[in-house]
């Protein structure tokens, strides 16, 4: 299947409940010709959302040395005051999930009754973990069952009637085995049912309302329940200029995020000095190789890189599995299951909790940083899942990916904790983005290993900027999925250049806070799509 052959795929196949609107994919959008290059922009759209970034990118690289405090108390305010929402809404989505898969709306098929898959079940699953969450599992993969492991031995500590510590719940004092296990279960929570249930609903949404309702395949079209017609006026202008706003933050905080770590392990590998330069240069470099990927395509770019970042990245995993603690492995797979569904209604509440730092300063900013991303990450998935039933959509896009991070995060985490508890403190006192290459450098072959960590790290970054430029631009051009290519060049270094601005006004401290400031607004669009998608679904034929 190539590249353009989407628009032919959006035609069902068997029976649908079609939506009956006069509105034409691209009827708004304005049509340029500049020299060689074409354009093909929906003329509201586009230039709002860009004149908005661009002023920011802007205002930010002006006043450098002065946004860094502000991006850092924007950070703090919203998940400090909002924490509550933020974890509700999460716990929303995944019920609402895991209802579908239980109740007859479950049988409704994407594109028709009688649609057919268009990918395989390899290059389906490496495109959804390419996607949807590479970079984070390779940065904190090693880090955060390290760090929630080390707050909960360490226990509560209490200065002045306020809880300063960072462990989730009420720690685990002097105890290694609970300690252990309330830290991956505290890694899982952040990695598992709820991020995937934000992507699994959008993802379901715009699918639905694309491939049966026959809507245009954009951010607008799942609201049609809720605004009729309005969707094509300015209702509809507002969602898609949020959803591109909150997409491309949200890809600019994990780039943001893969650039610190791959500098970090250049730095420990060869010595190049590791900090903004370094960095600002990997961002550069590395939107090039995304820009050659971007204009291959979605099947000749974006599915290649994907499967080989896939088969990489289980190397890495089966090597660690090999030559570190393999029993303990094995053994804490189960045990961290289990911890976690133990844990899961405790680490859930939005209401009441004692560990503000861990519910605030790891919670809220993961959801809103899931929710940012859920634009591009949801209408990636939509656009590569016609064929499938929503019962093995939410199967697949929810529980399978949960299980998979289960054992990427035993494997790395139990390697690092088993490390930390033999005495090799190295990984522990490492900065963050240094943690996976000192955790690698304490297991043989070190060197080889580290450069491979690298490489997926780059790879990673390479298939987010990508596949996130050709979301960015279908919502962009008004739900066209063919626009001409250098609307996607232009997105593609749109995210290098906002990466670039955020490292320079704040480093990792503005990342986080734009992906919270935008990820809130897209969190009441969440909980108005999971409305719309309920009632579009009880409208579908069953197969």
């Amino acid at each position: 299947m190539s590249d353009k052959s989407h628009d032919e795929l959006m035609a069902p196949d068997g029976a649908v409940t079609p939506i009956d609107t006069d509105y034409q994919v691209g009827q708004d959008n304005i049509a340029l010709k500049i020299g060689p290059f074409g354009l093909d922009i929906h003329n509201r759209v586009f230039v709002v959302s860009g004149s908005l970034i661009a002023l920011f990118v802007a205002v930010t690289l002006l006043f450098r040395n002065s946004v860094g405090p502000v991006f850092s108390e924007l950070r703090n305010t919203l998940t400090s005051q909002m924490d509550w929402f933020f974890i509700s809404a999460g716990n929303v989505f995944v019920l609402l999930c895991l209802v579908l898969i239980v109740t007859p709306l479950g049988r409704v098929r994407l594109g028709g009754t009688e649609a057919k898959p268009d990918y395989t079940y390899v290059g389906w699953f490496s495109m959804l973990f390419a996607a949807g969450m590479g970079i984070g599992l390779m940065f904190y993969g090693v880090s955060e069952p390290l760090s929630h492991y080390a707050a909960s031995l360490g226990g509560v500590n209490v200065v002045d009637g306020v809880r300063t510590d960072w462990a989730p719940l009420g720690a685990a004092l002097g105890s290694t085995e609970a300690a252990k296990d309330l830290g991956m279960a505290a890694t899982i929570f952040h990695w598992g049912l709820h991020p995937w249930a934000i992507y699994a609903l959008l993802a379901l949404s715009l699918a639905l309302f694309s491939f049966n309702k026959g809507l245009p395949l954009t951010m607008r079209s799942v609201f049609y329940p809720l605004f009729g017609e309005r969707i094509w006026g300015w209702p509809g202008h507002i969602i898609d200029i949020t959803a591109v706003v909150a997409t491309l933050f949200g890809l600019a905080t994990s780039l943001g995020f893969g650039a610190s770590q791959a500098a970090a392990g250049l730095n420990f590998l060869f010595g190049i000095p590791d900090g903004t330069p370094t960095q600002i240069i990997l961002i550069i470099g590395i939107t090039g190789l995304a820009l050659s990927s971007v204009v291959a395509g979605l099947d000749s770019g974006v599915k290649r890189l994907s499967e080989i970042n896939m088969g990489l990245a289980t190397l890495l995993m089966l090597f660690v599995i090999a030559v570190g603690p393999t029993m303990a492995i094995f053994s804490s797979i189960f045990t961290n299951m289990v911890a976690y569904f133990e844990n899961l209604p405790a680490l859930s509440m939005p209401f009441d909790r004692q560990d503000a730092n861990y519910s605030q300063g790891w919670t809220a900013f993961y959801w809103a940083w899931w929710m940012s991303w859920s634009p591009f990450v949801g209408m990636f998935i939509a656009r590569v899942s016609r064929g499938r039933t929503v019962r093995e959509f939410i199967f697949c896009v929810l529980l399978i990916p949960t299980s998979v991070c289960v054992i990427w995060m035993t494997t790395f985490g139990t390697t690092a904790i088993e490390q930390l508890n033999d005495g090799y403190r190295a990984v522990v006192d490492a900065a963050l983005p240094l943690q996976l290459f000192t955790m690698l450098d304490g297991l043989p072959l070190s060197s080889i290993t580290s450069l491979l960590g690298i490489v997926l790290v780059v790879i990673f970054f390479v298939t987010s900027s990508d596949s996130g430029s050709l979301v960015i631009d279908t919502i962009s051009a008004g739900g066209k999925v063919d626009a001409p290519i250098p609307q996607r060049i232009f997105w593609c270094t749109f995210v290098g250049l906002v990466a670039i601005s955020l490292l320079l006004g704040g480093g990792l401290s503005a990342l986080q806070a734009m992906v919270v400031s935008t990820g809130l607004p897209f969190c009441i669009v969440l909980l108005l799509c999971a409305f719309s998608l309920v009632k579009g679904l009880m409208s579908e034929p069953r197969a």
